[in-house]
């Protein structure tokens, strides 16, 4: 059974709720992805931002990224995936919360990411094919 923690990106490294839109797209240019975690001051996950809410909910609306709190972006709840729960877990959640990406959990602590291309080169064709339909659809 391929489990999440074979299939994610490990290294995940969080934006602080206490840092800014702008240190998210730092993060997210040095590293090279799309989105990252948030995390609280009790180093819990507290939800992830994109590179797409950044521009949506702060520079489409004049706000500016170097002052808005990245805290501000998170969600109500953080969907995860624990790091030994199955890849058929993995696209279950991926596809009932219609995420693009998931954080893996390990213990209450953020141990890695699952992005839809890590999906698509670790499991078969089909299964990747499934997935980005469901994710594709309204």
């Amino acid at each position: 059974m391929t489990t999440a923690r074979e299939i994610m990106t490990s290294g995940a490294e969080c934006v602080a709720t206490d840092q800014t839109a702008a240190d998210a797209a730092r993060l997210m240019a040095q590293h090279g992805t799309g989105a990252v975690p948030i995390c609280g001051p009790d180093n819990k996950l507290k939800g992830v931002v994109t590179d797409r809410d950044i521009t949506v909910k702060v520079v489409a609306q004049g706000r500016d990224a170097g002052t808005f709190p990245a805290g501000d972006l998170n969600q109500a709840q953080a969907v995860t995936i624990g790091a030994d729960d199955s890849a058929d877990e993995v696209l279950a959640t991926m596809t009932q919360h219609k995420v693009r990406r998931l954080p893996v959990i390990d213990d209450e602590r953020l141990v890695g990411m699952i992005s839809i291309a890590d999906v698509a080169h670790a499991l078969p064709n089909a299964t990747t094919g499934e997935l980005v339909a469901a994710l594709s659809t309204g």
